[in-house]
């Protein structure tokens, strides 16, 4: 097993992409600290990981919150006393509209959660890293090539490869890697609206393997990079789109 005995912090820990990862690194024997913004009771798989004798303790947490996200970290180290790995999850899609047309409202609700979480995480999570380890960021391919409709979520997309490439660069002496991943369309809660639309059928074989991906696919990726099987991997932005930026 990869991970055994490591802690592991996962914020956007309720499902999808995140419930996924969870339950792949508590295969790989980390001890597990689930973050999200839901109630416990909506977060059902955990009590399935606890019962198969997985170390997993979830806590309720506002990432845009500098409050909640220092408790939570403060948290995890009363409880591990370290941290090896933490996977900035967490975030939300823009509204679809034109630039002029979002509200100053709307765009600092997309920049407070995929922006500004990722930032308080590593500002509260990287001084509990004394022994090293490994961040990954969840960006986004609308990060690299910027999407027409949803320019905060663009926007604060490519904040996050920009600040996976400073903290890289800050703490490498420190043995702790960073690095992101920048998923193409993948089978979560995010994409629901998407599965009505008209523009369904093109959008979900809009890359060369014609398919979505599923949230399993991109939790092996970000196993990976938590892992040492990536141990001189950092600053790097993982593309897990099944080929769609080559078309």
């Amino acid at each position: 097993m990869r991970l055994v005995n490591k802690v592991a912090v996962i914020t956007g820990g309720a499902g999808g992409i995140g419930e996924a990862t969870a339950k792949c690194f508590a295969k790989e024997g980390a001890h597990l600290i689930l973050a999200d913004r839901v109630s416990r009771s909506e977060v059902m798989f955990i009590d399935e990981l606890i019962d198969a004798g997985v170390e997993a303790t979830y806590i309720q947490t506002d990432i845009t919150d500098p409050k909640e996200m220092k408790s939570l970290f403060q948290a995890t180290i009363d409880k591990y006393g370290s941290i090896h790995v933490l996977f900035n999850n967490a975030g939300v899609n823009s509204v679809e509209k034109k630039i002029p047309d979002i509200t100053i409202d709307e765009w600092q609700q997309v920049l407070n959660i995929n922006q500004n979480g990722v930032f308080l995480a590593m500002k509260y999570g990287i001084p509990h890293m004394e022994s090293g380890g490994s961040i990954i960021n969840t960006a986004s391919i609308a990060g690299i090539k910027g999407q027409k409709l949803v320019a905060a979520y663009s926007a604060s997309k490519s904040s996050v490869i920009a600040l996976t490439k400073t903290a890289a660069t800050e703490f490498g002496r420190k043995n702790i890697r960073v690095n992101a991943i920048a998923p193409g369309i993948i089978d979560t809660e995010m994409i629901k609206d998407w599965k009505q639309s008209e523009k369904w059928p093109i959008l979900s074989t809009s890359n060369a393997l014609k398919r979505i991906g599923k949230p399993e696919e991109i939790a092996n990726v970000v196993l990976f990079l938590a892992s040492d099987e990536s141990s001189f991997i950092t600053g790097e932005t993982l593309v897990v789109d099944g080929g769609t930026l080559n078309i």
